[in-house]
C-alpha cells in the first residue's frame, strides 16, 4: 500500500484516524492493512470501527531514522462496521465471530443449488419412468421420443418469457413461482399417465413451461449477489446442483419405482420442491441491498468487487436492447448457437441414457441408473472445477474473452471426441467411461457461454438467456425425437452421435471467431 492512501492523525492517548476508500478492500474474503507509521500505537479507528493491531514491527533504516509497521488483519465476512474492538482478546473473539458466521450470498448459491438439484432430479423421474411406462402402455421406440420430448414443448415458450419476466421482476419471485408450479406437474404425472395419454403429454408441457425459467432466475440472481470475481464459482457451484440432480433422480428414481410404486418418486420430489419454495420466500431477495440478512461490510465486498454493476443497476426498460438489437450482434449469436449444441447433445444423453444401456448392452434398468448416474457425478465436479478456474484466471490478469473462449473450446471439443470414440465402445463400462468423459469436459460450457451472457448483456441478461434457451430448446426437441427415429429406423445410437460430434466442433469454431467478454448491449 501507498504511503499516501491512509491519512493518519495522531492523538496523545496513541489513536490513529483513517478514512477508507472502496478500492482497499480485497477480495479474498480477508482484508490485510499494512501501515508505515512513525511509531508504534495501541488502535486505530478505521470510519465507525476501532481495530486493535497484533504485529507491530520495528525496522531500521537509513540515516539511523526508525520506522514502525503495522499489520492489521481483519475478518471481510460478517464484520459490521460498527463494531468495537477494544483489545487484542477482544479482537480475536470478534473476528472468530465473525469468521463462523455464513456469508450471505453463500447462503443465496447453496440454496440455488439445491432448487437446481430438484430441477433436474423432476426431469430425471420421467426418463426413468418411461421405461416401465412403456411397457405397460405398449408405445414404440418412436413415440417414446414424443413423450420425453413433451416437456420441451412447454419449456422451449417459457425460457423467452421468463427471461423477460426475470429482467422485470427479479430472480427471486420468478424462480419460486416457477418451482411451486413444476411441483404441481411433478406430483400430477402418474395421474396424467394413467388417465390419458394427452393428459400425460399435457402435464409434461406444463412440467416444461414451469422449469424454462430456472436458467435466466439463476444467472441473473446470481450475478446480482456475487462479486465478478466469484461468479463463476458460484455459477459452478449452482449448476453442480444442477448435475448431481441427475444422480439423485437416477439412483433413487428405480428403487422407489420397485419398492413404492411409480408415484413415490414424484411424490417425493415435488414435496421437497415445495419445502424449498417456503424457505427461500422467506430468505432470499432479488438484490443483496435488501435482505435483512446481509451485513453491511459483505455488501459493500459484493457492490466493489462488480464489473458492470453500473449497467445492472441503470440499464431501465426503455434503454434495453430490442429483439432485433439483440440479434443484430455476431456475439450473441455465438452464445445462441453454443446453447443450440449444448442442448443438442445434453439431452439426447440425458434422455436416452437409460435406454441406451439396455438397447445396447441389454444392462437392467437398476444396472443401467447406475452407469447414467456416473457420468453427471463427475459433471458437477469438473463445473465447479471449470467455474473456480475461470475465476482464477481473471482475478491473474487474463482478459475475460479469452477465458470465455478457453473454457467453451474445452467444453465442445472435448465431448466431440468423446462421443466419436463411443462408437467404438462394445461393453457398458467402456461406454460409460467415454460418456462421463463426455459430460465431464461439456460443464466447461458453463464457464463459457453461459456466463458470456451476463459480459455482453448485463441489463438484459434474462431476455437474452431466454432467446438462447428457446433456441436450444427447440434443438433439443429435433435431437430427442430424432435420437428415437434414429434407433428404430437403423437400430443404432452411432449415426446420431457421429451427427452430434460435428456439431459441437462447428460451434467451437464459430464461437472463437465472434464471441466476445465485452460488453456489447
Amino acid at each position: 500500500m501507498a504511503d499516501n492512501s491512509l491519512a493518519p492523525s495522531y492523538s496523545p492517548n496513541s489513536s490513529c484516524f483513517l478514512r477508507s476508500r472502496p478500492n482497499l478492500i480485497t477480495l479474498a474474503g480477508r482484508t490485510s492493512i499494512n501501515l508505515r507509521l512513525r511509531r508504534p500505537i495501541p488502535s486505530i479507528k478505521w470510519e465507525n470501527t476501532t481495530i486493535t493491531g497484533h504485529d507491530v514491527a520495528e525496522r531500521q533504516i537509513g540515516g539511523g531514522r526508525r520506522r514502525w509497521y503495522w499489520s492489521v488483519r481483519c475478518a471481510a465476512e460478517g464484520m459490521e462496521r460498527g463494531m468495537l474492538m477494544g483489545g487484542r482478546e477482544a479482537a480475536a473473539g470478534e473476528i472468530a465471530g465473525a469468521l463462523s458466521t455464513v456469508p450471505e450470498r453463500y447462503t443465496v448459491v447453496a440454496l440455488t443449488a439445491l432448487v437446481m438439484c430438484l430441477c433436474n432430479a423432476d426431469r430425471i423421474v420421467m426418463s426413468v419412468a418411461v421405461v416401465p411406462l412403456a411397457a405397460k402402455f405398449g408405445w414404440s421406440s418412436s413415440f417414446l421420443g414424443i413423450v420425453q420430448s413433451s416437456f420441451l414443448w412447454g419449456y422451449i415458450f417459457s425460457s423467452l418469457i421468463g427471461g423477460a419476466l426475470v429482467d422485470k421482476y427479479g430472480g427471486k419471485k420468478v424462480l419460486g413461482w416457477g418451482v411451486a408450479l413444476w411441483s404441481l406437474a411433478t406430483v400430477l404425472t402418474p395421474w396424467a399417465a394413467n388417465h390419458s395419454t394427452l393428459s400425460l403429454l399435457a402435464v409434461r408441457a406444463f412440467f416444461g413451461l414451469s422449469e424454462g425459467v430456472a436458467l435466466p432466475s439463476m444467472t441473473t440472481l446470481l450475478s446480482r449477489w456475487s462479486p465478478s470475481n466469484e461468479r463463476a464459482t458460484a455459477v459452478g457451484i449452482s449448476m453442480a446442483g444442477f448435475h448431481l440432480g441427475n444422480v439423485v433422480g437416477l439412483l433413487l428414481t428405480p428403487i422407489m419405482l420397485s419398492t413404492v410404486g411409480i408415484s413415490g418418486p414424484f411424490v417425493l420430489f415435488s414435496s421437497l420442491g415445495l419445502v424449498w419454495v417456503a424457505t427461500w420466500a422467506g430468505r432470499v431477495t432479488n438484490d443483496p441491498k435488501d435482505s435483512r440478512f446481509m451485513s453491511r461490510t459483505e455488501l459493500k465486498l459484493i457492490q466493489v468487487g462488480k464489473i458492470n454493476s453500473s449497467a445492472d443497476s441503470s440499464t431501465s426498460s426503455s434503454q434495453r436492447p430490442s429483439l432485433g438489437q439483440l440479434l443484430s450482434k455476431l456475439p450473441s449469436w455465438a452464445i445462441i448457437f453454443a446453447n443450440v449444441t449444448n442442448n443438442w447433445g445434453y439431452f439426447v444423453l440425458l434422455s436416452w441414457m437409460p435406454v441406451y444401456f439396455k438397447t445396447v448392452f441389454n444392462v437392467n434398468l437398476k444396472q443401467a441408473a447406475w452407469f447414467s448416474a456416473v457420468p453427471w457425478g463427475t459433471m458437477a465436479f469438473s463445473g465447479y472445477l471449470a467455474g473456480a478456474a475461470s475465476d482464477r484466471l481473471i482475478k491473474v490478469g487474463y482478459s475475460v474473452t479469452l477465458v470465455r473462449k478457453i473454457m467453451q473450446s474445452i467444453g465442445f471439443i472435448g465431448p466431440g471426441l468423446a462421443l466419436l470414440c463411443l462408437n467404438y465402445a462394445n461393453t457398458p463400462t467402456t461406454a460409460s467411461v467415454f460418456i462421463t468423459a463426455a459430460l465431464s469436459l461439456s460443464s466447461f460450457s458453463q464457464a463459457g457461454f453461459l456466463l458470456n451472457i451476463q459480459d455482453i448483456a448485463p441489463g438484459c441478461a434474462g431476455f437474452l438467456h431466454g432467446i438462447c434457451n428457446s433456441a436450444g430448446t427447440l434443438a433439443a426437441i429435433v435431437s430427442t425425437i430424432g435420437t428415437g427415429y434414429f434407433v428404430q429406423w437403423l437400430g443404432s445410437f452411432q449415426a446420431f452421435l457421429t451427427v452430434t460430434a460435428g456439431l459441437y466442433f462447428v460451434t467451437a469454431l464459430f464461437y472463437n471467431l465472434y464471441a466476445t467478454g465485452e460488453q456489447v448491449f
